[in-house]
């Protein structure tokens, strides 16, 4: 049923008039935002995010690639937080036996507050790993931007992302530390993204972005404020 309803959202979005579109988005967000968001799930969540948080476009997470309104195939979802930290941390299986049998995980997946555009490419070389710095350069080259400051080391499975996208990182982190008490970050990890935050303070767009997403979810994060 979950895979049916996806298929007709992603059909409805691609071929059908902005009325329709209109009355989709506006019957996801009236769910979003009742019973207090206990029932809310990621693929419901999709195409708010993309038609409310970017209805006009905007840059990607970890390479700043501009990218404009509506569906791009080199651009998708980016867990910040990763979604296999928060499967171990609710011992709930793996993803689909999450999404199938608990509503905690289908309630912290789709917190828009840890969604992000990313390269598509970006996002799979990502994968879980943590953030971290990197010793020397061990700069990636992205087919899709080769010219991203993306650096990986494999090995130590660590990714350092650019310093311009540090602070939005560190604060969708922190955030979801502070919201969810199943999960949890190591101090050493804490405190380096805690130095990112405020090294790299808030742009006037990520506080449009967190006043955007607070009208959907009814949830601020706290540390875009701060």
């Amino acid at each position: 049923m979950k895979i049916v309803v996806l298929v007709v959202l992603a059909f409805t979005l691609a071929c059908c008039s902005d009325q329709v579109v209109d009355e989709v988005i506006a019957a996801l967000k009236t769910e979003l935002q009742s019973t207090n968001n206990r029932q809310r799930s990621y693929r419901k969540t999709i195409p708010i995010f993309w038609n409310e948080v970017y209805p006009a476009g905007g840059k990607t997470l970890y390479c700043s690639r501009d990218f404009d309104g509506g569906y791009h195939k080199q651009v998708n979802i980016e867990h910040v937080f990763p979604m296999s930290w928060v499967m171990k941390g609710l011992r709930c299986g793996d993803r689909n036996q999450c999404r199938r049998n608990s509503e905690r995980f289908r309630f912290i997946e789709s917190d828009m507050h840890n969604m992000y555009p990313a390269l598509s490419e970006a996002n799979k070389i990502r994968s879980a790993m943590a953030y971290g710095i990197i010793k020397g350069e061990r700069h990636l080259r992205l087919e899709m931007d080769p010219k991203c400051d993306f650096e990986v080391d494999f090995r130590k499975r660590r990714v350092e992302p650019t310093p311009s996208a540090r602070g939005e990182i560190a604060r969708a982190m922190l955030y979801m530390d502070d919201s969810y008490p199943e999960l949890e970050l190591f101090k050493r990890q804490r405190d380096m993204l805690i130095q990112w935050h405020k090294a790299d303070r808030p742009s006037k767009l990520e506080k449009r972005r967190n006043d955007v997403i607070e009208r959907l979810q009814g949830v601020r994060n706290h540390w875009v404020d701060r």
